[in-house]
């Protein structure tokens, strides 16, 4: 009897787990119906278009144009005329058959990339004659479409992902485009939109049959947004031309808003150039020239010494430490500054006299390094000194990233006490050693968009807003995104400095950058270039400086402009600034003899001596 009932208990029991086991497996477990489905159907993604991108002035900037990649499935290959096809894809036979070996090494039932980026018109030749080749088919998305060829360093430039990327970006699908650099890269999530999906049926022999549910289950793509930029397009486009057969770069802000006018480098590349089956060819070529460097954003990477315009903000903080007051004099006894060992030369006339004003508009070094001295000096150590120094320029966005909204740059340099107690052990240094502070070179080294941002801070009277190249929906917006960002100096030396820098504009050393009808105030720089050759210090051609800001009492544009050996500040860099801002305020130029000039200008047979190589050119 117990016998019986324990073969009935067990029969029991293993019937009702085999019928547990399958309702799990039927009715809960997706894992077998994912499975039989992978087999039925055939998943294909389908990407929006990106997102348009827009100038401050509403012009169309960046478009798409629709691409194809042939793709294949080799389980579904039969035999078929090579040469034909060759000959419709313009690739050679070796190419086609290394891509199909790729293929079936990747997977024989899943679809690969044949050949990437076909055009509309090349597609329309090869389909009439899909019927003849069973396994291949189209894959359609898009590439960018640069309407105003400009901008290259700001826009960035897309490719598709690679094997690697897509382990670690898994809603990406190999092959599928992504912003690499500039605005492309940073917006990235607004400009890429989410993907759809059209699912096939498949029949037993892993052939397309049709829709899957009569399209019931496709997941239709979710458009991307367009964005509006700060930059004006007619200004990058005119900085672009005005720099021509130039290195160097110009930052232009809207000082109240930090908002990026233009940021031009040079010399730059035509971003259409990076689109296409041809971008890698190019990339690599613009990648090996490594003398020009045209991948290289001199307006937001390169670090250079910022000469005598950094004398507006020691005399800022001369003042606001009160060693100086817009009355104090100094004597120019001998046409240079010397003290203690230092010898700095300065231009001022032997026996001359400066107060602060005349100082600036004539860039007197003995004026400021008196003034650096002082600021160093009013401290009971030159430690402390340095350290006061330094926590002024700290206020400026000096020595740090600003924080704008590209994904390279670099933070720039002011140096503080503890680097000058490593050069110089014991304490044994002072104002007098590190005196080329005093007039921007020494080891201070600066961006140009710092330079540029620096301006525009003088600009406000007191403040600065981190820059920026996403235009905001509102003012609120930006207020919040965008908060002011105070110095430590009182508004009323800020009004004496301004003054001086009208002053070199109206008579001192920029009064080639003189625009009837808009008060422009500005500094000059020559900036000493020195390299080391064989051990030595060489000095190479100086390097041309000009900031500027316009209108004096109401500011709409701040900028900066950095010319690589331009001999000196109003031979170049003057011109160009103050041609952008008439350009800016007033629509046109009218000063085309200077206009002539500067867009006519050449300075590559500097760039050709011996140590600084050959001039970038792509004619393609």
């Amino acid at each position: 009897m117990i016998r019986k009932f324990l073969l009935l208990s067990f029969t029991l029991g293993s019937a009702l787990l085999f019928i547990f086991q399958l309702s799990v497996l039927q009715l809960f477990n997706s894992e077998y119906r994912e499975r039989s489905l992978n087999n039925a159907v055939q998943a294909r993604p389908v990407y929006p278009t990106r997102g348009l991108i827009y100038d401050r002035n509403g012009s169309l900037w960046v478009a798409n144009k629709p691409v194809f990649d042939l793709m294949v499935v080799p389980e579904n290959l039969n035999s078929f005329d090579t040469l034909e096809l060759t000959k419709s894809l313009k690739i050679s036979k070796k190419e086609l058959l290394f891509q199909l070996q790729n293929a079936k090494r990747f997977s024989k039932k899943l679809p690969s990339v044949v050949l990437r980026e076909l055009s509309m018109s090349e597609v329309a030749v090869f389909q009439e004659k899909m019927w003849k080749y069973p396994g291949f088919y189209f894959q359609k998305k898009s590439t960018r479409d640069y309407v105003l060829p400009i901008g290259a360093n700001v826009l960035g430039y897309i490719s598709e992902t690679n094997q690697s990327e897509i382990k670690s970006k898994t809603d990406y699908d190999l092959g599928e485009m992504i912003g690499r650099q500039g605005i492309e890269k940073t917006y990235e999530k607004i400009l890429r939109g989410t993907k759809g999906v059209q699912l096939f049926q498949k029949d037993r022999f892993n052939r397309i049959i049709g829709p899957y549910e009569g399209g019931a289950s496709d997941k239709a793509p979710e458009a991307a947004e367009d964005i509006t930029l700060t930059i004006d397009a007619v200004l990058q486009a005119y900085g672009e031309s005005l720099m021509n057969n130039k290195r160097g770069g110009i930052v232009a802000l809207e000082p109240q808003s930090g908002e990026v006018l233009a940021l031009i480098t040079a010399p730059n590349y035509n971003p259409n150039l990076l689109v296409g089956r041809d971008r890698s060819k190019f990339f690599k070529k613009l990648v090996k020239d490594t003398l020009a460097k045209p991948l290289f954003d001199r307006s937001l990477q390169a670090e250079y010494s910022p000469g005598s315009p950094f004398k507006t903000l020691n005399a800022l903080i001369g003042l606001q430490e009160k060693v100086i007051s817009p009355e104090t004099v100094f004597n120019c006894n001998a046409g240079h500054f010397y003290a203690r060992g230092s010898f700095m030369g300065c231009h001022c006339r032997v026996g001359s006299q400066s107060n602060l004003i005349k100082g600036i508009y004539n860039s007197c070094n003995t004026y400021f390094a008196k003034t650096f001295t002082r600021i160093i000096e009013s401290q009971p150590t030159s430690e402390e000194g340095v350290r006061l120094w330094h926590s002024y320029l700290e206020k400026f966005g000096l020595g740090d990233y600003l924080g704008y909204d590209l994904p390279i740059g670099k933070p720039g340099f002011i140096p503080d006490s503890g680097f000058y107690n490593r050069w110089y052990p014991k304490g044994k240094w002072g104002a007098t050693t590190i005196i080329s502070n005093a007039i921007g070179q020494g080891e201070i080294l600066t961006t140009p968009i710092q330079m540029a941002n620096f301006t525009a801070t003088i600009a406000n009277r007191g403040y600065f807003r981190k820059p920026h190249f996403k235009k905001t929906k509102s003012q609120k917006e930006s207020d919040s995104l965008y908060p002011k960002n105070p110095t430590s100096i009182d508004t009323e030396h800020f009004e004496t400095v301004i003054r001086g820098m009208y002053q070199v504009v109206e008579q001192g050393t920029a009064r080639i950058a003189k625009i009837k009808g808009i008060d422009v105030c500005g500094k000059t720089g020559t900036v000493e270039n020195f390299i080391l050759l064989n051990g030595d210090k060489t000095q190479l051609t100086d390097h041309s400086i000009f900031v500027a800001f316009a209108p004096k009492d109401d500011p709409k544009i701040a900028l900066a402009v950095f010319i690589e050996n331009g001999y000196w500040g109003g031979r170049w860099a003057a011109p160009i600034a103050s041609l952008m801002i008439e350009k800016y305020l007033t629509g046109e130029v009218k000063r085309s003899w200077l206009e002539n000039r500067m867009l006519e200008g050449s300075l590559q047979a500097e760039y050709e001596k011996p140590l600084l190589g050959k001039a970038f050119t792509i004619n393609e």
